[in-house]
C-alpha cells in the first residue's frame, strides 16, 4: 500500500520576510540654517524746507535726492552644531564712499559664537558683529522706531560693527528674556549678554587694520522685571584705542592724518514700552576732530545722547507706536572725511504702524540744526524741517 507524505512547513518557513523600514535621512549641518530678512524703501523730500541740507546716513535727503532702497538684507543663520552658532548677514543696498553708484552688496555680519557651556552661558563671538557699546547701536533697523541712529553714539561705530572677538555671559533665563524682547512690539536689542569684553580692530566694519593697537571694549546691561509687567533695562559701556584717519579720508594733502585717542564712556535707560517706553543714552570722550582754527586734525573732547518717548497700542490686529526723540552731538566724527567737526539739535516726532507682521510703514517729522566743518567747508550750517516716510518689508 502507498501511502502519500505531505510536506509541513516549519516555523521558520512561515515567517514572512517583512521589507526593512527605511532609515531616517542623515542630518546635514545646511538643513538647519533659516533664511529671513528685510527690506526698507524711503522717501524724505515732502515739507521739505532746506534742499541744501544734507547727511552722510541717508543719501537721499536734500537736493537730488528721491526714492531709496535704504536697506536690502539677508540673514543666514542657525546652529550647525550644539555649541556653534553661525550668523551671516549681507547687505544688498549699500553705497560705497564716494560713489555715485547704488546697490552694492556688502558684508554686515559674518560670525560664529562658540558656547563654552551646555547651558550657553558662556560664550565667544568670533568674526564681523556688533560691537557691544550703546542699546541704540545694537538695536536692529528692522526693530528701531527711528528711521536712523542717533549721531552721538553711532559716531562711535558707524555701521555698529568691526572685526574682532567678544565674549558675553548671561544666565540661561536672562538670555530667554533678551530673546522675548527682540522683537517689533517691544524693540529690544537683541543678546548681548549681561556682561560683554571684547576685542577690535577699531577702524569700524570693512575697513582694514591701519595701526599696530585694538580697541577695547566692556559692558554690562541687566533687564529687570516686575511684577506689574514692566521691564527696566540699564547698562553701561565703555571702550579705549587708537583710531586711525587714513589717507582716503583727507580732502586735501594739506591736512595730515595718523593716529588719535578713541574713547568713550556712555550710560543707557531703557523701559520697555508697554504700553508706555522711555529710551535714553548719553556718551562722552576724546577722539579725532577737525579744527577749523589750525586746518588740521587734533584728539578733542567730544559729548552727546539723545532721550525718546514712546506709547504702544493696537487697534483691532494693527500695531502703532507714535513716538518723539531729541538728540545733541558735539564732537568729531572719525569716519567721515577729516574727521569731520560736527554740531546737532535735532528732534524727531513720528508714528509706526504695523498692519501685518509682514509689512510696516512709518513715517516722521525731523527738525533739525546740523553745523559741519571740514577741510572742504570751514562753517556749513543747515537747518530745516522734512517729512520721511519709509515702508519695511519683513520675510
Amino acid at each position: 500500500m502507498v501511502q502519500a507524505q505531505v510536506a509541513v512547513p516549519s516555523a521558520q518557513d512561515s515567517v514572512i520576510a517583512l521589507p526593512k523600514p527605511p532609515e531616517a535621512p542623515k542630518a546635514h549641518w545646511y538643513d538647519k540654517i533659516s533664511l529671513r530678512g528685510y527690506v526698507q524703501i524711503r522717501y524724505n523730500r515732502l515739507l521739505e524746507t532746506n534742499s541744501g541740507l544734507k547727511t552722510d546716513y541717508d543719501r537721499s535727503v536734500g537736493d537730488n535726492g528721491g526714492f531709496i532702497i535704504r536697506r536690502a538684507r539677508l540673514v543666514f543663520s542657525g546652529n550647525v552644531h550644539e555649541r556653534v552658532y553661525i550668523y551671516i548677514q549681507p547687505d544688498l543696498a549699500s553705497t560705497p564712499s564716494g560713489s555715485s553708484t547704488i546697490h552694492f552688496a556688502q558684508l554686515r555680519d559674518a560670525y560664529f559664537d562658540l558656547s563654552l557651556d551646555k547651558k550657553k552661558e558662556y560664550r565667544l563671538r568670533v568674526g564681523q558683529s556688533k560691537v557691544p557699546y550703546g542699546f541704540e547701536n545694537m538695536q536692529s533697523s528692522q526693530n528701531r522706531l527711528t528711521q536712523d541712529r542717533n549721531d552721538a553714539l553711532n559716531s562711535a561705530l558707524p555701521n555698529e560693527r568691526d572685526l574682532g572677538v567678544m565674549f558675553y555671559w548671561a544666565p540661561e533665563h536672562i538670555r530667554k528674556r533678551f530673546s522675548e524682547l527682540a522683537n517689533s512690539r517691544l524693540k529690544g536689542s537683541g543678546d548681548y549678554g549681561v556682561f560683554g569684553l571684547g576685542i577690535y580692530n577699531g577702524q569700524t566694519a570693512n575697513r582694514s587694520e591701519a595701526n599696530n593697537n585694538q580697541h577695547v571694549v566692556a559692558r554690562v546691561s541687566y533687564p529687570f522685571a516686575f511684577k506689574n509687567g514692566q521691564i527696566v533695562e540699564p547698562g553701561v559701556q565703555a571702550y579705549t584705542g587708537l583710531y586711525t584717519v587714513t589717507a582716503d579720508q583727507l580732502s586735501s594733502s594739506a591736512i595730515k592724518g595718523g593716529n588719535f585717542t578713541d574713547q568713550r564712556v556712555a550710560a543707557s535707560l531703557v523701559l520697555y514700552p508697554q504700553p508706555f517706553g522711555f529710551q535714553a543714552e548719553y556718551n562722552v570722550g576724546k577722539g579725532p576732530e577737525f579744527d577749523p582754527a589750525t586746518n588740521s586734525i587734533q584728539s578733542k573732547s567730544l559729548q552727546g545722547g539723545y532721550a525718546q518717548a514712546m506709547y504702544a497700542f493696537k487697534i483691532g490686529e494693527q500695531n502703532f507706536i507714535p513716538f518723539v526723540k531729541t538728540q545733541y552731538f558735539d564732537g568729531g566724527k572719525k569716519a567721515e572725511t577729516d574727521a569731520r567737526s560736527s554740531l546737532v539739535y535735532e528732534t524727531e516726532i513720528g508714528l509706526e504702524w504695523q498692519p501685518i507682521p509682514s509689512f510696516e510703514f512709518a513715517t516722521q517729522y525731523t527738525i533739525t540744526d546740523r553745523t559741519t566743518k571740514d577741510g572742504r567747508n570751514l562753517n556749513n550750517r543747515q537747518h530745516g524741517q522734512l517729512l520721511r516716510l519709509q515702508a519695511q518689508f519683513n520675510f
